[in-house]
């Protein structure tokens, strides 16, 4: 992939996730945080794929650092984690493979429904698994108090 390319997608997951941000009546900084965000994330998969085949492993890790930037983010602009950490994650969510699993299973075609639906399934857990793991460690930290 060339650099042009990754730019564009870049940008574009700018674009989607800034879209998003509009239907989740997300405005001001916040939705240009959230969609900086979107941008980010998708950014950082694509270079990750340069080191990891996996994209699950990939999914997980992009969503670690996806709900990081949320809760931070949530702090600093004192506003809910989940305003961000959904946003953040739009590009990432598997489209493709879920479009592809419900194809399968409706033309009847067992065998690549199964390989597509597991799938589908690794690249859902994985990002839950990164969300769930950053929110438990942002909550169990204790939280300074202004006087």
């Amino acid at each position: 992939m060339n650099t042009l390319d990754v730019i564009i997608q870049v940008v574009t997951a700018l674009i989607v996730t800034m879209g998003f941000g509009f239907l989740f009546n997300i405005r001001g900084s916040k939705l240009m945080v959230a969609s900086v965000g979107g941008a980010l994330c998708w950014g950082l998969f694509l270079l990750l794929g340069i080191w990891i085949q996996s994209e699950a492993l990939r999914y997980f890790l992009v969503s670690l650092c996806s709900t990081v930037y949320a809760e931070m983010f949530a702090r600093v602009l004192k506003t809910p984690a989940t305003t961000f950490s959904i946003i953040t994650l739009i590009p990432l969510v598997p489209g493709g493979a879920l479009y592809y699993t419900t194809t399968f299973a409706l033309s009847g075609t067992i065998e690549p429904f199964i390989t597509k639906m597991i799938y589908t399934m690794e690249l859902a857990v994985a990002l839950s698994l990164g969300i769930v793991i950053v929110t438990a460690v942002f909550r169990s930290l204790p939280r300074r108090t202004q006087q």
